[in-house]
C-alpha cells in the first residue's frame, strides 16, 4: 500500500530535516572565545593557559577541537599521576602512605580517573556531550577520592609528596572539559 504524500508536505519535512541537522552542526562547529569558557571554570588563569596553548588560533577552534585537546590534556596528566603513585608506592617506607598511595592508584587507573577520560573521549566522539560532561565530573570525583577519601568520614590523609598538587591540577583540567561541555549542551552560549 503507497502512502499518498503531497509534493509540499515532503519538501516541508526535507527542509525541517535539513534545517535540524544544521542546527545540531552548528552546535558542535560553534567557536566560543576562551575567556568565556575559563571564566566558569575553576581556575580561569590555569584553563586560559591551557586551551591558549593548543597549537593554531584557541580563538578560531570550535568547541569539539577544545574538548579533543583538552581530553588529551587530562589523560597526559591522568598518566603522570599514574607514575607518580607507582613511584611513591615503591618508595615509601610508611605502611600508612603505601595504603594512602594504593588507594589512590585504584582512583586513578583504568577503573578511575583514566577509565573516565577513556570514556569522554568515547562520548565526545558519539557526540555525546552529556556523557562527556559525566565523564569530567567523573575524573573529579575520582581524584576527590584520592585526596580527601571516599567519605566524609574518612579521615584525610596528610600527604606531603607532590601527588595533592597533581590531582589538583587534573581536577582542574577537567574542570575545563566540564566547562565545554556546558557549551556543547547548549547551557551556556
Amino acid at each position: 500500500m503507497a502512502m499518498d504524500i503531497k509534493p509540499s508536505l515532503l519538501s516541508s519535512l526535507v527542509a525541517l530535516l535539513f534545517l535540524l541537522f544544521a542546527q545540531s552542526s552548528n552546535a558542535t562547529n560553534k567557536i566560543v572565545e576562551v575567556n568565556k569558557i575559563c571564566n566558569i571554570t575553576i581556575n580561569p588563569s590555569l584553563c586560559s593557559k591551557i586551551l591558549n596553548s593548543k597549537p593554531g588560533d584557541t580563538n578560531h577552534a570550535d568547541l569539539i577541537t577544545l574538548a579533543n585537546y583538552t581530553i588529551g590534556v587530562v589523560r597526559s596528566n591522568v598518566t603522570n599521576t599514574i607514575s607518580l603513585i607507582k613511584f611513591l608506592i615503591k618508595n615509601s617506607t610508611n605502611s600508612d602512605a603505601k595504603d594512602h598511595y594504593q588507594s589512590c592508584l585504584t582512583h586513578f587507573d583504568e577503573e578511575g580517573a583514566l577509565h573516565e577520560v577513556e570514556y569522554a573521549e568515547k562520548m565526545l566522539k558519539a557526540k555525546d556531550y552529556q556523557g562527556v560532561n559525566v565523564a569530567a565530573s567523573g575524573v573529579k570525583t575520582a581524584v576527590d577520592g584520592c585526596v580527601f577519601g571516599d567519605s566524609p568520614t574518612d579521615p584525610v590523609f596528610p600527604d606531603h609528596s607532590s601527588l595533592p598538587k597533581y590531582a589538583e591540577y587534573v581536577k582542574q583540567v577537567a574542570d575545563i572539559i566540564t566547562a565545554i561541555s556546558n557549551y556543547l549542551m547548549g547551557i551556556y552560549k
